[in-house]
């Protein structure tokens, strides 16, 4: 959390120096095709003094951003859903599969160069299914929470650019067994991206 807060002000101090220049126009959209790769924090949740870990993932993703005003949009992040073991004790107990819609308001800031960092912040919804373990009938509840967003896109066409970005996302659930409580798992990932953004 620390270290993404400290890049937003490094972006946000460095686009500082440049002359504004607009990176984006109201009523632009844009769609955006890549991969995302999942790491949720160590150690999601703790059962009986053992450590219980949700594993890392790597999936297609597709955004969405409408520019309501220059150089500020609203995106809609969708994805291939996520496949994770869980492990307790770093021993596999089980998987589940996940998708975690976000929408989020970005702030492009203008540069003149190909270089175009933004920042944004918004709020995620996670479903899971698909949940299976070696311990009995295992459920987690679905989730809200926030997202932090930051990343650059280099321009590489007039209208295209390869994005790179990452997100700090809240996601915790309750998990129960065999219909009772076990334990609140805080999954709290990381989501770093790479794609290509198209402008129309």
């Amino acid at each position: 959390m620390k270290t993404l807060i400290a890049t937003l002000a490094l972006t946000t101090a460095l686009a500082g120096m440049a002359a504004p220049l607009a990176a984006q126009s109201q009523g632009d959209w844009t769609i955006g095709l890549g991969l995302g790769y999942v790491h949720p924090k160590d150690e999601n949740a703790n059962v009986g003094g053992t450590s219980v870990t949700v594993g890392d993932n790597t999936r297609p993703t597709l955004t969405f951003e409408y520019f309501i005003r220059d150089n500020i949009g609203i995106e809609v992040l969708a994805a291939w859903p996520f496949d994770h073991d869980i492990s307790l004790g770093g021993s596999k107990i089980g998987s589940t599969k996940h998708l975690p819609p976000t929408v989020s308001v970005n702030y492009h800031i203008p540069t003149q160069t190909a270089f175009k960092p933004f920042v944004g912040i918004g709020v995620n919804y996670t479903t899971f299914w698909d949940t299976s373990s070696s311990l009995g009938n295992l459920d987690l509840e679905d989730s809200w929470g926030v997202a932090l967003h930051a990343g650059a896109d280099y321009q590489i066409t007039d209208a295209g650019a390869l994005r790179f970005d990452v997100r700090w996302i809240d996601i915790d659930t309750e998990a129960t067994l065999n219909g009772a409580p076990l334990t609140d798992v805080e999954i709290d990932p990381w989501v770093f991206g790479v794609s290509y953004v198209h402008r129309f």
